[in-house]
């Protein structure tokens, strides 16, 4: 029987394990297993200690230590490093019923998610193509705040894309701290940044104003303007990218992004369905009572 999981991904700052914190909670709520799964080898503290934990095998602060990389070279070896040993996965997870979700906490540098074929490597044991048989899909979190600056948040949505694009899973697309910036853009906004709509980058004329050659000019209208219609527009052609709103502090909104999670991995198709004659025959114990 096929596994379930969730890799949660994103840049650094984007609330990946504040996310991975929230669904725990919300799943020990609900009587639901999980198992947490840290694969950032430069994590320091957790509100929930993992099930497994990359650190375990390596980490990143001896990597660089031993080996005098930085951050990022030092990143890229601790995940060849994994890649080497995929019997610490398997082992670990193996073992797992199909009524668990597993869920994965990814490290925040992005290279990992756009051009480093590292991870479609680890996706490809992971998922049903691989030994481990488990049905996954990607949570791709954004910071919400992005939305403030319309050429920033294409530049996010523009890696959410690529993510999807090389990793070839189901994607669930997600604003994170929604609480953050719920007094700074309208509801009527939110929706149009949440379903990507290109057309929100059409400014008003009263925006372009001063001397069009002036540099100040050309990166708040002109040419700059030219070019954030045109990636909106790239990103409108493929339609591929919408993101869910997610407010941790808020059980609804925590339960909601799991629900489409659970719809990407189809964890609901898997679970037995309760035979009509079960109900009738508890029914009719409770008559005899």
């Amino acid at each position: 029987m096929s596994k379930f999981g969730v890799l949660v991904m994103g840049p650094a700052g984007a609330g990946k394990t504040t996310f991975c914190n929230a669904v725990i909670q919300h799943l020990q709520h609900t009587r639901r297993s999980c198992f947490y799964v840290n694969l950032d080898p430069a994590a320091e503290s957790f509100s929930y200690e993992p099930d497994l934990d990359i650190r375990e095998l390596i980490t990143l602060e001896d990597v660089m230590e031993e080996l005098g990389l930085g951050p990022n070279g030092g990143l890229i070896y601790c995940f060849e490093f994994l890649l080497q040993n995929l019997d610490f996965l398997s082992e670990a997870l193996d073992p797992l019923s199909e009524e668990y979700l597993i869920i994965f906490d990814m490290p925040g540098q992005i290279e990992l998610y756009t051009h480093i074929p590292l991870l479609p490597s680890l996706v490809n044991f992971l998922s049903r193509a691989g030994p481990l048989n488990i049905n996954l899909c990607a949570a791709y979190l954004l910071e919400s705040t992005f939305v403030v600056d319309k050429a920033k948040f294409f530049a996010g949505t523009l890696s959410a894309m690529s993510a999807m694009l090389m990793l070839e899973m189901p994607h669930v697309n997600i604003l994170t701290k929604m609480d953050q910036v719920q007094d700074m853009v309208s509801r009527k906004e939110l929706k149009r940044f949440a379903n990507v709509d290109v057309q929100m980058l059409q400014d008003d004329d009263a925006d372009a104003v001063g001397d069009p050659s002036s540099k100040d000019s050309l990166l708040s209208g002109g040419s700059f303007k030219q070019l954030n219609r045109a990636v909106g527009q790239l990103i409108d052609d493929f339609s591929m990218v919408s993101f869910l709103k997610l407010n941790v502090q808020d059980e609804d909104s925590v339960a909601a992004v799991l629900s489409h999670i659970d719809d990407a991995t189809q964890f609901h198709e898997a679970q037995e369905p309760r035979e009509p004659q079960d109900e009738r025959e508890v029914n009719y114990e409770d008559a005899d009572m």
